[in-house]
C-alpha cells in the first residue's frame, strides 16, 4: 500500500501521486482484478486511501455450484479486509447505506443489476456518498 504524500485537493486525493494499494500479492491463477475508488469523504473509512486494487477469486468460495463473484461479495470483501472504521457508515445488511451511489464501470449500478452483478476481470467499481455535513 502507497501512503498519500503532496498537496491535498481537500476531497483526499493528492496531484501528481499515486494513491492506489494493492490487496495481496498480485492476480493468482482464478482471480480476477477490479479496481476500487471511493469519494464523497468514504476513503477515510478506508485507511484514508481512495484507490485500491483488489484481487478476487473468480467465484464465491465454498459455492456450490461455483457461482461467479458478485457485488454482494465484493462489499462483504471490502467490509472484512478493507474497512478500517464504522462499518455502519458504509455498509447496510448485504449492500451499502442509502446515499452511497455505486457506479459499475461508470454506470449506476441499478442498471447492472445491483448485489446481483457478476463482476469480470478489469471491472472498476465506485462508491460516492451523497450524504454531507453542513
Amino acid at each position: 500500500m502507497e501512503i498519500q504524500t503532496g498537496t491535498s485537493n481537500g476531497l483526499g486525493y493528492t496531484k501528481n501521486e499515486r494513491t492506489t494499494a494493492s490487496v495481496g500479492k498480485g492476480r493468482g491463477e482464478g482471480e480476477i482484478e477490479v479496481k476500487i475508488e471511493f469519494g464523497g469523504g468514504l476513503h477515510l473509512l478506508f485507511s484514508s486511501t481512495p484507490k485500491h486494487t483488489v484481487y478476487l477469486p473468480r467465484t464465491v468460495p465454498g459455492s456450490e455450484p461455483p457461482k461467479p463473484v458478485d457485488v454482494r461479495y465484493l462489499i462483504k470483501y471490502l467490509k472484512s479486509d478493507l474497512l478500517s472504521e464504522r462499518e455502519e457508515m458504509f455498509g447496510d445488511g448485504d449492500g451499502v447505506r442509502p446515499g452511497i451511489l455505486v457506479l459499475i464501470n461508470d454506470a449506476d449500478w441499478e442498471l447492472e443489476g445491483e448485489l446481483d452483478y457478476e463482476l469480470s476481470d478489469k471491472d472498476e467499481v465506485v462508491f460516492i456518498s451523497t450524504l454531507h455535513g453542513g
